[in-house]
């Protein structure tokens, strides 16, 4: 059956695992959508627990309730869960993909499934087979724009020279003094330790999905490198969340670059930042993305988002959560096992 036909033909009863920000956008989603059912909800929290998930976005009772435990969704007659908890729990993982319901995730570790460690790929692919059920990780970065993207535009050309993915977020009006001055480093002394765990994160979290794309062009990474940076505030700046004082951690960027043949090929860039005003000459946008790619046809996207300061905690959830859900009828119609966004056909929205 192709992935248009199950649209109009079938109906998913959807399950909606973590009502964080962004599982909360992914439920309200689900409720609303024309060719899906709420099944079911699972919570962390034991205040959620028993509420109607309608209350948890702003919508009347759905006639669903919350559950903490894990058995109570195992028994639910569903097609799909869409994971979406901070962590990845691999023991529910797998019994969620044993009792045959498939996932949909925002979480990273099944971008590339030859990026996890071998004997617990084994395991999920185990899962996977005796529930004849398929698990597939997507979002909005990465997935949309370091797998979707880069797959359609480097389709307009026979040769690849490079290809840079540059992500732009401004932090000044996020009123989070917590995250951005104790967490990220913002309005502190420049770390080197901050740096080092950026480039951690950047690498774990985005050179999979790179290289998913390198080797499905025939291409691949012989090496993968990581770094971190920032840069600092040349004067006193005062933000949402507080103030930057001159000579504090204004910017930050993190980059990863997968190497071809000694030359780098691929490589995604992350810029937070909360002023411009900064002692680096850095090319600073508002929040979106820039993709550059080299090659016999030459070409620069931009991608922005128009939308206001007080608007964008609104938008910006459906970034992620959206794309997890319109995956969900080709994720259920898809074979059993690791799937990524190689295997999958083209993830088209259901509107009516």
């Amino acid at each position: 059956m192709s992935a248009g036909a199950s649209h109009s033909k079938r109906r998913y009863r959807v399950v909606q695992w973590a009502t964080g920000n962004i599982g909360t956008r992914s439920l309200r989603s689900v409720i609303e959508h024309p060719a899906m059912s709420l099944a079911g909800l699972y919570v962390h929290s034991e205040a959620k627990q028993g509420r109607d998930a309608g209350t948890f976005c702003g919508l009347g009772p759905v006639g669903v309730k919350a559950t903490r435990s894990i058995d109570d969704i195992l028994a639910l007659d569903a097609d799909c869960v869409l994971y979406m908890q901070q962590g990845c729990n691999f023991d529910d993982v797998c019994r969620i993909l044993a009792s045959g319901k498939n996932i949909v995730t925002t979480r990273t570790e099944f971008n590339n499934p030859a990026s996890l460690a071998p004997e617990l790929r084994q395991r999920v692919e185990a899962a996977c087979a005796q529930g004849g059920a398929s698990i597939h990780s997507t979002g909005a970065s990465p997935g949309f724009v370091t797998e979707a993207l880069p797959l359609v535009l480097t389709s307009l050309l026979r040769r690849l020279d490079g290809f840079r993915i540059s992500e732009f977020a401004n932090l000044a009006p996020r009123n989070s003094p917590e995250l951005l001055f104790q967490v990220m480093g913002f309005g502190q002394a420049p770390d080197p330790r901050r740096d080092a765990g950026r480039a951690h994160h950047i690498r774990e979290a985005f050179a999979p999905s790179l290289q998913l794309v390198a080797e499905a062009l025939g291409l691949g990474f012989d090496a993968v490198e990581a770094h971190g940076e920032v840069a600092l505030a040349r004067r006193r700046t005062e933000i949402a969340a507080g103030v930057l004082e001159a000579g504090t951690v204004a910017a930050q960027r993190a980059t990863v670059t997968g190497l071809y043949k000694g030359e780098k090929l691929m490589s995604f860039d992350a810029n937070w930042y909360c002023g411009t005003d900064i002692d680096a000459d850095w090319d600073l946008r508002s929040d979106g993305w820039r993709i550059e790619m080299a090659g016999d046809v030459p070409m620069a996207v931009d991608i922005r988002f128009p939308v206001s300061v007080e608007q964008w905690p609104l938008v910006s959830p459906g970034l992620t959560a959206h794309r997890a859900v319109n995956a969900v009828p080709c994720v259920c119609e898809a074979a059993p096992g690791i799937r990524t966004t190689v295997d999958l056909p083209q993830i088209i929205s259901t509107l009516a």
